[in-house]
């Protein structure tokens, strides 16, 4: 008998995450022994240290379900898959004893056969509130992490059911689609982080850990009602699902498909017709913006506003439209003040975004 259907949907996912990995491993591997002298190869075959090693992939735990999941399957495809599997968890030191709970996470991925397997102790700041400064310290903590064992993928837990809260929550900002295309399944530097469960409910995960008699340790913070994914989890999914029927999970995750494809779409466009809209001094040109889409145009606006050092997590639709309206509703307004310190003006017809 084959495994159950949930570890075999597990399973089959990191599989087909990690596929271009392989790809990319086997080509590293033809070159570098065609590199090799037909010589030396012919007399002794290739040395321990001409042979390029199996790439690393680390996973990221909490040990909560969908996690855990993620560690068994990775475990279990990676000697199939002729790659190296580690782990890592992330101590946010936000409850007591979190450091005992990172030690037995530790504990379980060594179990599992992950190695490396480690714990980072991280400490998180206030900007953005909890969860987006936990984020960023859980995001720092795993690229440090990454690179310091050249790690070629990062895999990490979210699944379906976390993309339609994320569709959700983008559509309660209104930040427009590229928020509603939710998470990517591959994102990073170089491709670093990959989300095999996308397109796996949260309840999946969870039947792997019990058929496989995995402990997994519930976040208390999961549950509570400070925290608005936690709301959203417990009261504004159900709700709507009691009002719309079965199947909310799914369209939402339908649809940051289909919004990231359109978003793609439209940032391609953008970046070809940037140079268009710019003078010879590199200035933007407000009658060329103007004559633009306007996603297109405020793309453009909002690259802009990026590259003189406005932060991107920072910089919201309200901004970008701030500054559109130097553009399309031009009456002789001021300059408009953008995170960063960076300031947008109009001057003779041209845009100028700054810092100030």
């Amino acid at each position: 008998m084959g495994p159950h259907p949930a570890v075999a949907a597990i399973r089959l996912a990191v599989r087909r995450a990690l596929h271009d990995l392989l790809i990319d491993h086997s080509r590293i591997t033809e070159a570098a022994m065609t590199a090799a002298t037909a010589a030396t190869v012919e007399a002794r075959g290739p040395s321990r240290n001409e042979r390029t090693p199996s790439p690393l992939v680390l996973v990221a735990c909490s040990g909560g379900a969908d996690s855990m999941a993620l560690a068994s399957a990775l475990a279990f495809e990676a000697p199939k898959l002729g790659i190296r599997a580690g782990g890592i968890t992330v101590d946010h030191g936000l409850q007591p004893g979190s450091d005992l709970r990172a030690d037995e996470v530790v504990l379980r991925l060594r179990e599992l056969g992950l190695d490396p397997a480690e714990s980072i102790a991280v400490s998180v700041g206030r900007e953005g509130g909890p969860e987006a400064a936990a984020r960023d310290a859980r995001y720092a903590a795993l690229d440090a992490a990454a690179e310091r064992h050249g790690a070629a993928a990062v895999l990490l837990g979210h699944t379906r059911d976390d993309q339609a809260e994320t569709v959700l929550l983008g559509l309660a900002r209104g930040s427009g689609i590229r928020s509603l295309s939710g998470m990517a399944a591959v994102s990073g530097a170089d491709g670093r982080y990959r989300r095999p469960f996308l397109h796996i409910d949260r309840q999946t995960a969870r039947k792997a850990c019990m058929v496989q008699s995995l402990p997994v340790w519930d976040d208390p913070h999961n549950a509570d009602p400070a925290y608005t994914r936690s709301r959203l989890r417990h009261e504004g999914l159900p709700a709507l699902e009691k009002a719309l029927g079965k199947g909310v999970v799914e369209a939402l995750a339908r649809t940051a498909q289909l919004s990231r494809d359109d978003a793609d779409a439209l940032d391609s466009w953008a970046s070809q017709a940037e140079a268009s809209v710019r003078d010879a001094t590199g200035l933007l040109e407000c009658a060329k913006l103007y004559a633009l889409p306007p996603a297109v145009r405020r793309r453009i606006l909002r690259r802009a506003a990026i590259q003189a050092g406005a932060p991107a997590g920072s910089l919201f639709a309200r901004h970008i439209e701030e500054v559109d309206r130097l553009i399309t509703g031009w009456r002789g307004q001021g300059a408009i003040n953008l995170p960063g310190k960076v300031v947008a003006q109009r001057q003779g017809g041209r845009l100028v975004i700054r810092q100030g």
